[in-house]
Order: C-alpha cells, then structure tokens, then sequence
C-alpha cells in the first residue's frame, strides 16, 4: 500500500533521530520554572512518536529501556538507539546537547533526519533539509533572519492567528471566527468581565503566548461571583500564573456548545517546497483549558464537520507556507451550537494530536488499517511507582485491554513518582467500543493502585 503524500514528505521513507527538547520550545513563550521545564521534559517522551520509525532517541529525563524494548516489539520497531537523563529540571535540551560533543557527532554521523518538537531560536537557523529535518543540534544561526522562526513566533501568538482567521473565513461559510480585543488588566478589563458576567455569559482570556492551557481561562458568571468580582478573581489567576502579569490579554467572545464534538483539530504538514499536506482531523480531550489527549481514525466526525475542517485547516497551512514556515502545523477549533466552527489558535509545531496520527500510521503500516488511536497524557496513578513498577503495572493491563481487541502502549512513563503521579498511554482499536472499554479499565486500575486491598498483580 502507497503511504499518504503528507507521511512521504514528513519521512522520505527513512528512519529518523527524534529529539525530546518540548521545553525548549515552550521556553520562548512561556514563563520558565523547574517545574515548568519539568513538566516540559516529561511530555518530551512523546519524541518516540515524532515518527513512525525512530532510529535514535534523546531525552532530557531518564528512562528505563525495558520502555523503548517495550515499543520495538509492539510496533516492530528495528533496535532504537537510546540517549536519555541529558537535562535536569532547571536545564534545557539545548545545552545539554552542546555539552555533548561525542552525542552531537553520533547524530551528524548518521546522516538521517532530525525532528524536533518545534523550531526555537537554539535550534540555529542552518537547515539540513532532509526529508522534513529540522537542523541539527550545535548548528550555527546562520547569516540573516530565519523566515521559518520568525513564522512560529507569529502565528503562535493568538492575535496574529485570530486576525489570519478573520481574513480567511469569508471564504468558508462553516466557519465562525469569534470576536476578540486586547484589553490592559485593570479596572476596564474588570468592567468588562462584570458587564459580560451580569448579562449571563462567560468570558474568555488568553495571553498572546500560550501551551497546553497554560494562559488562558473561562470566566464564568458563577466563578466571578464566588471570586467575589471580577478585580479579585482576575488578581488571583494573575497571582497563581494562570494569567500572566504586566501584560495585554485577549478577551475573546465564548462560544457556547459541548458534548463529544466541542474540540477537533486539523493537523496538516507543509513540505521544504512550501506544499502544504493534510494530514486529517482529530478529536482533543479538554479538562478546563488544558489539553489533554486525541483520538483520530475513522468515523470520529460527521463528514461535513470534517470537510469544513480540513478545507479551512489548508487555507491556514498555504497562509503559513507563504510566510516561511515549513514542518507540522495545527488549528485548533471549538464547534458551536450551530455546528460551526470556531478556529482558537495555531500550533506550529508537533502536537498531541501528532503522536496519534503517527502512531495511526505505523500501526496501519504493521497490523493492517482501520486503526483508531488515543492518547491520554496525564492518566492520575492512585499511588506513586518508580518507572520499572509502573512499566509493569501497565503490562497488567494491557492483557486486559486486549481482551476487548485494544493495545496499550505507554508514551510518558517518567512522571509516575512526581507528588500527584501521572502516566501517559496511547490505545489503538479498530472499533470505538473497545477504545473505550479499554480506557475505562486503564482509568480504573491506576486509581486501584491506591487501594490498599488491591493487590498490585491483580489482572
């Protein structure tokens, strides 16, 4: 079977060396903690899946490779080559690499392509322009301004993607871009809370930057009213870095709606050529603000629903190409009431919903099609297991999801033994049945792991 056009000109066909440097990329748009960048790192996991055949992988925390050995023989993966436990909290991917001189000649030596999450100034300016590759680590800056770095730093901010969707829905009638302004915090921004509060309706604000979440909040009428106002409420997500201090946020017109269809996604890829190549559209998990995990394959949209997506999602991808961004892109909506949808934001880089649609490809490729995948990012563990006990936990478990015709794979093991412990996991089923009877079982017995009558090897 022929691969899609889109995984042609992401692979060439060829293997590649995945870098784990997420924190890296948040740091240019987010403020910067060890917890931050700690947070950052554990999600670099997911550097296993920026293609579906990883030659050599680098990541900034240790993992055991009874994880990697784990998914070589899942997904018939050849022998992966492991470099892990480069960077520390208070550390980034960059630097841990340009400590690394022997690490950094291996992977020039190779001469593979190189993908990163995303394109930030450390990654230097310099293209190896293999098949999609990002530059190497320790490439120089290069002469002039990199037109592909100055692209992600634009569209990544939520106005200049706002005013891109607003010039383009005209074109595209399922398409509603809603209201947005930039408004100082302080008193009018509290009025005008307070005006959209009395009338019964929430408010939306974000930051011009933002990541998983981070910088953006609903305000509903019930929130400020407990907050006792608006003043207090917005002074307290400013004082819990919900909201970021000092600076203009973006109020934005809430769009009502809910149930399973509130948040698709259109993931598209645009080649070293500038052509740009969808690659299909995704349904997110959303708790709050914070992404949470996709599912994709066939049958998650109604084909309206969908065709609406991806033609809109393509109109963005040729406005990026035409401003120099090459590599994965993404565009975020909420569906309306009406059955509209509303374009939130652009991600111009590797995405959640990514690893799912790369996983899809590699199982497809290996165990025949039809496969519908999801990843669950932050699954809560009922107790705190080093990864060796976690790694095993979940093998449990995997012989009881295959018992519906659904494999477990898990994709973020390092954050298992941080204070609320975590686990991130991707299902793959042929039917929607099995997805999610094997994620209820999941569910369930990470939260069984605090049951002190529960015997850890219970199956």
């Amino acid at each position: 079977m022929r691969s899609a056009a889109w995984l042609e000109a992401w692979t060439g066909g060829r293997r590649a060396v995945h870098i784990g440097d997420v924190a890296d990329f948040n740091a240019q748009f987010i403020p910067q903690t060890d917890l931050t960048r700690r947070q950052g790192h554990h999600y670099s996991c997911l550097a296993a899946f920026y293609s579906p055949h990883p030659a050599l992988l680098v990541l900034p925390h240790q993992v055991e490779e009874g994880w990697t050995r784990l998914l070589e023989r899942e997904l018939d993966w050849s022998a992966v080559e492991l470099h892990s436990g480069l960077a520390g909290d208070g550390d980034l991917m960059a630097a841990a690499l340009a400590a690394r001189p022997a690490l950094r000649q291996r992977i020039d030596g190779l001469g593979l392509p190189i993908h990163r999450w995303g394109r930030s100034g450390a990654t230097g300016s310099a293209d190896r322009a293999r098949s999609g590759a990002e530059p190497g680590p320790g490439s120089g800056s290069g002469a002039g301004p990199d037109p592909r770095l100055a692209a992600v730093r634009r569209y990544e901010a939520k106005d200049h993607s706002h005013a891109l969707f607003a010039r383009l829905a005209p074109a595209h009638p399922g398409i509603h871009v809603p209201a947005q302004q930039a408004v100082r915090p302080g008193r009018r921004l509290a009025r005008l809370i307070a005006g959209q509060a009395a009338r019964g309706r929430p408010t939306v604000l974000k930051a011009r930057h933002g990541v998983g979440g981070f910088g953006t909040a609903v305000l509903t009428p019930e929130q400020i009213a407990a907050a006792g106002g608006a003043g207090p409420l917005l002074r307290a997500l400013i004082g819990q870095r919900i909201l970021p201090a000092g600076a203009d946020l973006l109020v934005e017109e809430y769009v009502p709606g809910g149930g399973r269809l509130r948040h698709p996604s259109f993931d598209g890829l645009v080649d070293q050529d500038g052509g740009v190549h969808p690659v299909g559209v995704a349904l997110m998990a959303v708790e709050g603000t914070g992404y949470r995990g996709a599912t994709v394959g066939p049958g998650l949209l109604p084909e309206q629903l969908a065709t609406t997506a991806v033609a809109f999602g393509l109109a963005v991808g040729r406005e990026l190409a035409a401003a120099g961004h090459r590599g994965w892109y993404e565009v975020d909506f909420v569906t309306g009431r009406d059955g509209r949808l509303s374009p939130t934001e652009t991600n111009l880089r590797l995405t959640g919903p990514a690893v799912a649609f790369l996983l899809k490809a590699r199982l497809d490729a290996v165990r025949g099609p039809g496969h519908l995948v999801r990843t669950v990012d932050q699954l809560p563990l009922g107790a705190r297991l080093g990864q060796q006990a976690l790694l095993a936990h979940l093998e449990r478990v995997a012989v009881r999801c295959a018992r519906f015709g659904a494999l477990l794979l898990p994709t973020i093991p390092t954050a298992g033994f941080d204070p609320a412990p975590t686990v991130g996991i991707a299902l793959a089923a042929t039917d929607h049945d099995a997805l999610d009877a094997a994620e209820a079982v999941t569910r369930a017995a990470n939260l069984a792991l605090g049951d002190p009558f529960t015997p850890l090897d219970v199956d």
